[in-house]
């Protein structure tokens, strides 16, 4: 969305109150104030619709128990974490960020861990291949969605890609939240052993030809 530089007079008091306010949530007065006017005329923003659908995901989580979501309301990012079932029990912790331009992808998952034993990190690197090698064999060829990969030591990212169709803020908070769910169960499984590759593929795509929308 454009933004133009515009003159307005407002009185000292009320600049003070917005710049505490704006301090306090993290972010400027320009923004601030976009932010209450797009409000006010209910006009739905990028970055409204952003808080929109991280505020959804938070809510649709908490009731979960295995992903634990943390969210700043007016930022552009939220962060969920979970447990491996896995001897001493180490962390994975999911990141979301959205962003607020168009283009190929309209944000980011990132799945971080970190640990010490070169057993689970096998583990959790073949689960991140083999991830990738279902969805170029299902996402990509039947809903023309081309997401991007990369895998870094303890940390594996995959672009989210816009919607196959029209969709609420709180319909694509839902579609993110139902692909981090099944991300998480199959990749607990996996690890676990209690899941060979062929049973997490048929698990994607049963999740595939029954969700409402794609990314």
């Amino acid at each position: 969305m454009k933004k133009t530089l515009y003159s307005l007079m407002l009185s000292d008091e009320v600049v003070r109150e917005v710049d505490a306010l704006a301090h306090r949530m993290g972010t400027n007065r320009s923004n601030l104030i976009n932010q209450i006017l797009a409000e006010y005329v209910d006009l739905v923003t990028p970055e409204r619709r952003i808080n929109q659908v991280l505020s959804s995901i938070e809510q649709l989580m908490r009731p979960t128990g295995d992903l634990v979501p943390f969210f700043a309301p007016n930022t552009f990012s939220m962060s969920l974490k979970s447990s491996l079932e896995y001897k001493y029990r180490p962390t994975v912790k999911y990141e979301v960020e959205l962003y607020r331009g168009g283009g190929d992808s309209i944000g980011e998952l990132s799945v971080m861990f970190r640990t010490q034993s070169a057993a689970l990190i096998e583990a959790m690197t073949g689960f991140f291949s083999l991830w990738k090698r279902i969805e170029d064999a299902h996402l990509r060829p039947n809903y023309g969605l081309r997401p991007e990969y990369a895998l870094y030591e303890g940390r594996f990212t995959r672009s989210i890609s816009p919607p196959d169709r029209d969709c609420s803020a709180e319909e694509l908070a839902g579609a993110i939240s139902e692909y981090i769910k099944l991300f998480d169960r199959l990749m607990k499984n996996t690890v676990s052993g209690r899941l060979d590759a062929h049973e997490v593929e048929a698990a994607y795509y049963a999740y595939m030809i029954n969700a409402a929308i794609h990314i």
